[in-house]
């Protein structure tokens, strides 16, 4: 049973935009939602590069600010991630629920790939 789903993924060019969107079927408005990255150079380790909170304060790491926008409907129970001036790299990205519905446990989507090459 897939209770988080990101899609959106696929090729784009380098410098172009992309956005992600992260649905579930459950009610996110008491949850913290972040956004995570795996580059194949990293093995299975995920790393947390965007987060908005139940109150819609955002974060976001060095890498991405600037760059990218994370934004949430609660009433549509989704979660996007805008990704601009996208740079070479081929990695997946996970969105991820965080909240008492999940038992304070994280819960992870089953992710999209991303690639940025010309």
């Amino acid at each position: 049973q897939v209770l988080l789903a990101e899609s959106g993924g696929g090729l784009v060019q380098p410098g172009g935009s992309l956005t992600l969107p992260c649905s579930t079927s459950l009610n996110i408005s008491r949850a913290s939602m972040g956004w995570f990255r795996q580059a194949p150079e990293n093995g299975r380790e995920r790393e947390l590069f965007a987060r908005i909170t139940s109150l819609e304060a955002t974060i976001y790491a060095d890498s991405v600010k600037g760059r990218f926008t994370v934004s949430r409907d609660n009433a549509k129970k989704s979660v996007y991630l805008q990704m601009n001036s996208l740079r070479s790299e081929d990695t997946a990205y996970y969105c991820n629920m965080f909240g008492p519905l999940t038992n304070w446990k994280q819960m992870w989507g089953q992710g999209t790939q991303v690639t940025v090459s010309s």
